[in-house]
């Protein structure tokens, strides 16, 4: 079933996105309600499946990891029941999704070095053919969803 959102739970959850440590008393003061009622609010979101967890944005950089890429993999789905449990142990896939396309799987990885990548890439490759993109810079960073507002929230 779908929560309907009104205005009010729109901003507390791009509040939240923006920062999950954000105090309730700044988000009440920008919702115009009181802390108790954001808590209920929050709570309720939580319970509704919309907020699903808080995180913290770590660098990279900070722990050596030099090497950001995306990797495709065509896994023949036969083969899905014995990729997913080893991929999952993987610490360095931060991410891995199953696609539509010339490939089945796409990951985000961090390696140290391109040794390291091109080594996880020959492991990879048990499993399919692959396909590996180094990133250079990002634009954009990860950022929360956009949350649209109609005049139908506040009905």
């Amino acid at each position: 079933m779908k929560h309907v959102l009104d205005t009010i739970d729109k901003k507390i959850i791009e509040l939240l996105q923006k920062n999950g440590r954000i105090p309730l008393k700044r988000i009440a003061d920008e919702v115009f309600l009181s802390p108790p009622t954001v808590s209920a609010r929050i709570d309720r979101l939580e319970k509704a499946g919309i907020i699903t967890g808080y995180s913290v944005s770590v660098n990279p950089e900070a722990f050596d990891y030099h090497i950001k890429a995306f990797i495709n993999v065509e896994v023949e789905p036969v083969r899905k029941k014995e990729f997913y449990p080893y991929i999952e142990k993987i610490p360095n896939v931060i991410e891995c999704n199953c696609v539509t396309g010339d490939y089945s799987m796409l990951m985000e990885v961090f390696f140290h070095t391109t040794t390291d990548l091109d080594q996880f890439v020959g492991q990879l490759q048990h499993f399919g053919r692959t396909k590996t993109q180094i990133v250079f810079s990002t634009s954009v960073e990860h950022r929360g969803i956009p949350v649209e507002y109609s005049e139908e929230d506040d009905r």
